[in-house]
C-alpha cells in the first residue's frame, strides 16, 4: 500500500490539491515532499515572502511544519488504506534552532521503520502507541537549521455501532 501511498504524494497535481484543502498554510508558505519512501522523507521549505519573519529568515512555524510534515508523511504512507484503521495524532513537538534559514531548509526524517512498528504495536496491542520521530533542517551548503522531535500517537480507531 506504501507504493500506492507514494503515487498519490508523488504527483504534483493531486497532493498541491491535498495541500490547499487540507493544509493551506503548507501550501502557501511552499512546503513541498521531496521524497519519500517506506523508511524516510525530505520535505522542504524556501525562505520567501509567505515564510519569512520580521529578522529576514524563515518564520519558526513555517521550519516547525515542514519538520512535522517529513514524520507525518511516513506516518500517513504506513497506514494508507490500512485495515485496521488507525488514528495518528501530534502530542508534541519539540525544535531547537541552530542557524537563521536564509533560503531553502531541507527536513529529513528517517524513521519510517521505527514509526511502521509503532503502528503495529497500536494494531496488536489495541492500545495508544507514541514513538518520537526526529527532522533535521539543513541547508543547501548542508549546515544544520534546525532538528525536532515529533511525538506521535497512534490508536485504533474504534467503530461506532
Amino acid at each position: 500500500m506504501f507504493e500506492q501511498f507514494i503515487n498519490v504524494i508523488n504527483n504534483p497535481i493531486s497532493f498541491r490539491l491535498f495541500l490547499l484543502k487540507k493544509l493551506p498554510s503548507a501550501f502557501f508558505s511552499g512546503v513541498r515532499v521531496r521524497y519519500v519512501d517506506q523508511e524516510k522523507c525530505l520535505v522542504t521549505v524556501p525562505y520567501k515572502w509567505f515564510s519569512r519573519n520580521p529578522f529576514n529568515s524563515t518564520y519558526f512555524a513555517c521550519l516547525s511544519m515542514a519538520a512535522e510534515m517529513s514524520t507525518g508523511v511516513l506516518a500517513m504512507g504506513h497506514l494508507y488504506k490500512n485495515e485496521p484503521q488507525v488514528s495518528m495524532l501530534v502530542q508534541k513537538i519539540e525544535g531547537t534552532f541552530i542557524k537563521k534559514a536564509t533560503g531553502i531548509t531541507s527536513f529529513t526524517c528517517d524513521d519510517g521503520k521505527r514509526i511502521l512498528a509503532c503502528i503495529n504495536e497500536a494494531k496488536a496491542t489495541g492500545k495508544a502507541m507514541v514513538v518520537n520521530a526526529y527532522a533535521t533542517g539543513v541547508d543547501k551548503e548542508g549546515n544544520t537549521i534546525a532538528s525536532f522531535t515529533v511525538t506521535w500517537s497512534f490508536k485504533l480507531k474504534t467503530t461506532k455501532v
